[in-house]
């Protein structure tokens, strides 16, 4: 089971939930990082979700990538 991480401050939101539904139906741990006060797209139940600097400080957004099997910028 891989983790993936997605950085999202914004963009296409149906491409981005299609990405990530594919992901969490593969079976995948799947995060959503929102940055910059950007608002979640549509997600898939089980998908975690933080905001930066809310709910993760820069540090543990670091420690996040480093962790992450895959890392996706939107």
């Amino acid at each position: 089971m891989a983790r993936a991480l997605h950085l999202w401050k914004g963009g296409d939101p149906a491409l981005a939930a299609a990405t990530i539904a594919r992901q969490a139906a593969a079976g995948d741990t799947v995060t959503l990082v929102l940055l910059h006060g950007a608002s979640a797209p549509p997600l898939p139940p089980g998908t975690r979700v933080h905001r930066v600097p809310d709910d993760l400080t820069y540090e543990q957004l670091l420690e996040a990538i480093f962790d992450a099997d895959s890392v996706i910028t939107w």
